[in-house]
């Protein structure tokens, strides 16, 4: 049988295979790959007679424990352009791709920050030696680099790297050296179900990396450009929250974690014991963030952590979350916290639509979406309104109960259909449905002063009008089922004069899942914290 009988053959053959046993064959494959890059590394020994010796090699950690100030000027991989051709650089960031093209030269991809560049060595009289090549070629992916060489213009695009210059190799150390084999490959990590379902309509067997895994390897995980982006759009929704209302006369206030009782009425609290006392993790900063508005505070909000302990094992619920928190006085309505948020998320959605455009490809990229539809003056239904909606759509729901996920999204459905947004704000909910401390509508005794706001038919704040007359807020926890000494230094802080006020709260991971349309909330959490996850 000749070579080209058995290669058709074994094609044949591998056709015939599984998914599974396809898959199966790839791990085997990279491990074969693995085993023999590592082999290589430990085979590879610097050449003492090599007179380029001192231009490559480890950096010894002795050299690495800050022991004295050498002056070196570093370059971004990011500045890096054609205005520098023919100027010295200096780079470090991690091999992100190694090959070799025979024993004289070898490309090395070196990436910082999302950014990348091409590295070239080419084995050259006093310049780079064959042992230099044999070292880089030999170096792990994901090792931290430091690369020294001259800056030069191709004549031709570089598809492979985000810089469109090549860093001519002068000098090459590295820092600290990653394990020889990974537990997912970034370049796995960062692949579309797109690609995925191509490769697979070719008949090819591409790498399919889990939620699970990536969780369990999350340092590796983030490195990949679309988390790269999710991580600092989240920042940015951050920065303008604070901005925009510090620009409103808010400021900000920092409220305790540890709490005698549940804040949010319900029994989904973290108990614990507190030096003998029973206590509990803040579900929110609800009732210290009122206390602040009966301390004169005016307006106040709070970025920091929520903790629930539902068992939820939905795509949009953690058991930690990094809230956004608002609280304000109210002159006379509580429109006035729905113009807040009006005018705040507008900002947010302009601010990165304008200014996280290299962000916000990057996920696109590896997670398709469009772009969020939204108007210049949010969208108000009430929740009458809303049901009369879902009913003329022939959902029935109970008129004083509260949406179920299935019901949110209709109606975010109907009203991108009627009003052509996909951010809207829904308010004067049932009272049954609202937290013991919603002041009731003045009105019907059955709704409240309360609202709701959705982004693509899911909510991601609750917000509302305050109960402030002591009184009345015994009667409304008594009612609500909590236990009313629990939380004495509330309800008193209440019976010493209290302004009329409002606020809401949102969670900073679901409006990032939400704006970029992801669809797991796990996503958008550093390291996320669910019923079954604690590590990392």
């Amino acid at each position: 049988m000749s070579s080209e009988e058995a290669s058709h053959t074994e094609n044949a053959e591998e056709k015939k295979l599984s998914k599974k046993e396809l898959a199966k064959l790839e791990r085997q494959r990279k491990r074969q790959e693995a085993a023999a890059a590592a082999s290589a590394i430990s085979a590879v020994k610097i050449d003492e007679d090599d007179p380029l010796a001192a231009n490559y090699g480890e950096i010894p950690l002795n050299d690495l424990q800050s022991k004295e100030i050498s002056g070196k000027k570093w370059t971004k991989v990011e500045h890096l352009n054609s205005e520098l051709k023919d100027q010295v650089v200096l780079v470090r960031g991690r091999a992100q791709a190694i090959r070799a093209v025979g024993k004289k030269m070898a490309f090395v991809v070196v990436r910082k920050r999302g950014f990348t560049v091409q590295c070239v060595l080419t084995v050259a009289p006093d310049l780079v030696s064959p042992q230099m090549v044999k070292f880089a070629t030999s170096l792990s992916r994901e090792s931290i680099v430091d690369i020294e060489g001259v800056i030069s213009v191709p004549g031709q695009a570089i598809t492979g790297a985000s810089q469109q210059v090549e860093i001519q190799v002068r000098k090459l150390y590295c820092v600290n050296k990653a394990a020889p084999t990974l537990p997912i490959m970034i370049e796995d990590a960062a692949r579309s179900e797109v690609e995925i379902e191509k490769a697979l309509q070719a008949g090819e067997q591409l790498v399919r990396v889990n939620q699970d895994t990536r969780l369990n390897f999350r340092v590796l995980d983030i490195r990949t450009p679309a988390n790269q982006g999710i991580f600092r759009i989240q920042y940015h929704v951050e920065k303008i929250f604070r901005q925009f209302l510090e620009s409103e006369g808010f400021f900000g206030i920092h409220t305790p974690k540890l709490i005698a009782g549940s804040s949010e009425g319900g029994s989904a609290v973290f108990r614990l014991d507190y030096k003998g006392t029973p206590a509990c993790l803040a579900q929110s900063p609800q009732l210290h963030k009122q206390m602040s508005i009966c301390g004169d505070f005016n307006r106040v909000f709070e970025i920091g952590p929520v903790f629930r302990a539902e068992d939820s094992f939905t795509h949009r619920h953690l058991c930690e979350f990094t809230g956004l928190d608002v609280e304000m006085e109210i002159e006379e309505h509580y429109s006035e916290v729905m113009d807040i948020v009006d005018r705040l998320f507008v900002t947010i959605f302009d601010s990165l639509n304008e200014t996280c455009s290299k962000e916000l490809s990057a996920i696109n990229k590896q997670y398709p979406f469009d772009k969020l539809k939204y108007l210049r003056k949010t969208l108000r239904l009430t929740f009458e309104e809303g049901v009369q909606m879902l009913k003329e759509a022939g959902v029935e729901i109970d008129p004083l109960g509260d949406l179920n996920t299935e019901t949110e999204r209709k109606l975010g459905q109907l009203v991108l259909e009627k009003y052509g947004t996909e951010f809207y704000i829904l308010h004067r909910y049932p009272l049954a449905v609202r937290p013991f401390y919603t002041m009731p509508c003045h009105d019907s005794p059955n709704y409240s002063n309360s609202f709701d706001v959705f982004i693509r038919g899911e909510e991601i704040i609750s917000g509302a009008q305050r109960v402030h007359v002591p009184e009345f807020l015994v009667e409304r926890a008594q009612s609500c089922g909590i236990d009313v000494k629990t939380i004495s230094t509330y309800i008193d802080a209440f019976r010493y004069g209290a302004p009329p006020h409002g606020g809401f709260g949102v969670g900073l991971e679901r409006v990032v899942m939400l704006f970029c349309a992801l669809n797991n909330i796990r996503k958008t959490s550093l390291f996320p914290r669910d019923p079954q996850r604690i590590a990392p």
